[in-house]
């Protein structure tokens, strides 16, 4: 067996070993004794040099060395599969899982409709769409891609703008003609207001910009929801205000079912000046060797918002 082949079978054992969390079981996945995965990796490590796990008798986790090289374990095996299977099935061959997750809003109305039709075009694909407003941590949640509002800090992801967006307070007409209408900033500590929950947070200090005047404005919340098509139906149906995406409501505003209020400021649930702060973007692990579903998939979604007027 050459070297190459020892090199490539140890990144398959490597991978299931962090995947199970556990030596005896990834060796049952591989069909091979605890006492030789234990020699494998042992083996492993002596070749680099370095310690790839921290092993307890109840724990394993990955040291920095570690992670580095599971992180390149799954590319370069992603890689060796996707090929195999170009040359097994042609070029035309797309398929495997791809895990997706969107603001329940914004997912149901425009994400919805484009993975219905990206798997007609590659029926082989299997998605997995997730509708949730609160995914952070993209490496550890095992999505591919992550469609969410607002800018991002880690270097470590891609970040593509999918649309221009602004925030927008709103309400129904029947819930103005009850309460009036807010004319500044400050009226609203007298209305209902409809406020977001992320990660437990109470997201209800609206920041408002007229100009170059900031304004940071807490409000007093009738009904809280960590999901934002929640707050979409509530202010539908005259419980208060709701700071929302205008992409989200943009539907409700064309048919009159939402009134827009506020509207010479810039509004946000922060403090950022930026306007791209709200914008949606399509964010994913930066890899060398991205799997061709991923790439055909985010290729054809950056392109359907392109084109589509309705977006």
């Amino acid at each position: 067996m050459g070297g190459g082949v020892d090199k490539f079978s140890d990144m398959e054992m490597f991978v299931s070993i962090v995947k199970h969390q556990g030596l005896a079981a990834a060796g049952r996945e591989l069909g091979l004794s605890p006492a030789t995965m234990t020699a494998r990796l042992q083996a492993l490590e002596q070749r680099y040099a370095v310690k790839l796990l921290n092993r307890s008798t109840r724990h394993l986790s990955l040291t920095d060395s570690g992670a580095l090289y599971h992180k390149a374990c799954i590319e370069i095996l992603d890689n060796v599969n996707e090929t195999e299977d170009l040359i097994q099935n042609g070029v035309k061959e797309v398929k495997g899982s791809l895990k997706i997750a969107a603001p329940k809003d914004v997912g149901k109305q425009y994400i919805l409709p484009i993975v219905s039709e990206f798997c007609k075009l590659y029926p082989d694909v299997v998605p997995y769409l997730y509708l949730n407003d609160n995914v952070s941590n993209i490496a550890e949640s095992g999505m591919d891609i992550v469609i969410r509002y607002g800018e991002l800090a880690d270097s470590n992801l891609i970040s593509r703008r999918l649309s221009a967006s602004r925030r927008v307070l709103c309400a129904s007409p029947a819930y103005l003609k009850q309460y009036g209408t807010p004319l500044t900033p400050q009226d609203l500590v007298h209305h209902h207001c409809l406020a977001m929950l992320r990660s437990n947070e109470e997201l209800k200090t609206w920041h408002f910009q007229d100009q170059d005047k900031r304004n940071a404005i807490t409000v007093v919340p009738k009904r809280f929801s960590d999901d934002g098509e929640v707050i979409r139906c509530w202010a539908l149906e005259g419980a208060g205000i709701a700071l929302k995406s205008v992409l989200d409501i943009q539907d409700d505003i064309d048919n009159l079912r939402l009134v827009t209020v506020l509207n010479g400021y810039m509004k946000n649930f922060n403090a950022s000046t930026s306007v791209s702060s709200a914008d949606l973007n399509v964010v994913y692990i930066s890899k060398q060797y991205q799997p061709k579903r991923i790439r055909l998939f985010l290729d054809f979604m950056i392109d359907k918002f392109r084109y589509s007027s309705n977006y």
